[in-house]
């Protein structure tokens, strides 16, 4: 890292979430123990700081959106001198902002941990899905706290890996025990079947599943409907798939996998196909590095489906 950048460790989610607790875990385990630190307090929850633990740490507060602003976390580094920056986001601010305007230039966001009580992300995601899900997929950490089993085992069937492929998942069990969000153990089809037939809402699940695990499929015949992709970007290179609503209605990603065999230049984009396909790993630009690919046995023309946005 270059000398002048500060590493900025940014702890979001809602309110109750654990957020507090976990700074006051860090400070005390000794992380701003040899540094100069600034902790951004955005949001004042019942928890308090640890102050035996702020030795090294000044901390300010930021009551309104409105004030973070570039100018005062310039205004900050200037006074207090810190060699990193500890950020306790609020939950109901939208994180764009703080990518697009906040943040200094050589501010470095380091990592993004986000902490949800597991109790109540199921009513934010009804209630506040854009301001919940932007969390889920932009950290690199997750943590579900006081978690039990019910809403664990509920909140894996969510599928958030599709939301987040590349995050950390943890449950913190009410008992304090700790659990990683997938097991490696589940699968969602049935692989002894001759042919595994993918249905058209669970394509989603599918491609998840597929992308984490694409030995499981290896040599596996595959039946699906999807929609013919011819890549821009690389050029020659076929990607069927579907579109998928991530988020929220502004949030529509297409979601392909790359595909070789006859027939799949006679399709246009946007053309419907049902495809029975034999699945292999190959080395793609694409994917950087392995990935699923797609080696079509047959290939129609079908009607497009009703529900033609995958949603999760």
């Amino acid at each position: 890292m270059p000398k002048n950048d500060i590493p900025v460790y940014l702890v979001a989610g809602f309110l109750d979430g654990g957020k507090t607790n976990f700074i006051n875990g860090i400070l005390q385990d000794g992380f701003a123990r040899e540094d100069r630190t600034l902790l951004i307090c955005c949001e004042e929850g019942e928890e308090e700081y640890d102050e035996s633990a702020l030795g090294n740490v000044t901390v300010v507060y930021v009551d309104e959106e409105k004030d973070l602003l570039c100018s005062q976390l310039k205004a900050w580094e200037k006074l207090y001198r810190p060699k990193q920056v500890i950020i306790e986001y609020n939950g109901m601010w939208q994180l764009e902002r703080l990518y697009r305007d906040v943040l200094p230039a050589n501010w470095v966001l380091y990592q993004i941990m986000t902490f949800v009580d597991a109790a109540t992300f199921e009513p934010y995601a009804r209630n506040m899905g854009q301001l919940m899900m932007e969390k889920v997929m932009n950290t690199d950490l997750l943590v579900f706290n006081r978690a039990t089993p019910e809403v664990r085992d509920a909140l894996r069937q969510r599928n958030l890996r599709m939301v987040n492929r590349q995050a950390d998942i943890f449950f913190e069990m009410m008992d304090g025990t700790s659990e990683e969000y997938l097991t490696g153990d589940e699968c969602p089809f049935d692989l002894d079947q001759e042919v595994i037939h993918i249905p058209d809402e669970d394509f989603g699940v599918w491609y998840v599943d597929v992308m984490d695990h694409p030995d499981r499929y290896e040599g596996k015949l595959v039946h699906m409907k999807l929609i013919m992709c011819h890549s821009k970007q690389f050029p020659g290179v076929d990607c069927p798939g579907r579109f998928a609503m991530v988020c929220c209605e502004n949030d529509i990603q297409f979601l392909g996998l790359i595909a070789k065999g006859e027939g799949l230049s006679q399709y246009n984009n946007h053309d419907w196909i049902e495809v029975t396909a034999k699945m292999g790993i190959e080395s793609h630009a694409a994917y950087q590095g392995e990935g699923p690919v797609m080696h079509i046995v047959s290939i129609a023309p079908c009607e497009k489906i009703e529900q033609d946005i995958v949603s999760f």
